[in-house]
Formats: structure tokens, C-alpha cells, sequence
């Protein structure tokens, strides 16, 4: 008998259907991130976004590598301290050295839209779900 999971009944999947290492993946993500957030907008307005929701650039909305979707997490502004409270809904950016892609309506309330780039705090307030909205 080995100690990995049974073939019988394969690995653990919680009710919302997550597997364990996707529930591993999301408890030892780290809480804080500072780096170079970037905004998307008409290229993307109107098309679907990665949980499945319809991308609105006139509304507060954020992509990120590597955070479950649904996260609702606190943008900082480095540069002139605006902060922002928003929703991962999204994947991105693919852009060398960015760490979050926000909406053109965040980059505007955050005062980065004429710069395109800014550097930011990224606190992470709850993790999410990593839901496929239909």
C-alpha cells in the first residue's frame, strides 16, 4: 500500500470542486505583492473575461497571473498612495515584469491612465473561488 491517493477513488475534491492542490496552491499564495500593474481597455472592452463574465473597461475590474479568480484584493499606487478595492475576474498580464493588468475605469481612480504604467501594493482581502461564471 502506498500513502498517495487511492486509485479506487482518485484525489480529493472539496464542494466546490477544487482539487487539494489547487486548495494548496491558494492557501501558500503570498498575501502582499509590490510590482508594475499596467490597464487594459478598448482592445478587450466587450469580450469575455477568464471566469467567464463579459469585460467592461468603464468598470473596476483587474487580471492577474496567478490568483484564483473572484479574489477581491486592495491596489495601492505606489507613486501617489490612491488605493482601490476590486475583483480578479481575469488572467494577465503577459506583459515581461507586470504583476496585475487592471481596467481602464482603475488605472483612471488609481491616476496612472496617462502614465500606463505605475508601481503598486497588491493586499490580497479574500481569496477566491476560482468560479467559471456562465
Amino acid at each position: 500500500m502506498s500513502c498517495g491517493p487511492s486509485i479506487a477513488y482518485g484525489d480529493y475534491v472539496n464542494s466546490k470542486g477544487m482539487s487539494r492542490k489547487q486548495i494548496e496552491a491558494i492557501k501558500n499564495h503570498p498575501k502582499v505583492q509590490v510590482g508594475i500593474a499596467s490597464y487594459y481597455g478598448s482592445k478587450f472592452h466587450k469580450k469575455r473575461t477568464a471566469n467567464g463574465e463579459i469585460f467592461n473597461m468603464y468598470k473596476v475590474s483587474a487580471a492577474h497571473k496567478t490568483l484564483p479568480l473572484g479574489t477581491k484584493v486592495r491596489v495601492i499606487n505606489l507613486k501617489n498612495r490612491k488605493s482601490l478595492t476590486m475583483t480578479i475576474n481575469d488572467r494577465g498580464p503577459y506583459a515581461k515584469g507586470r504583476i496585475i493588468d487592471l481596467s481602464y475605469k482603475a488605472a483612471q481612480k488609481l491616476g496612472f491612465v496617462n502614465e500606463g504604467t505605475t508601481k503598486v501594493r497588491i493586499e490580497v482581502l479574500r481569496l477566491g473561488d476560482n468560479k467559471y461564471h456562465k
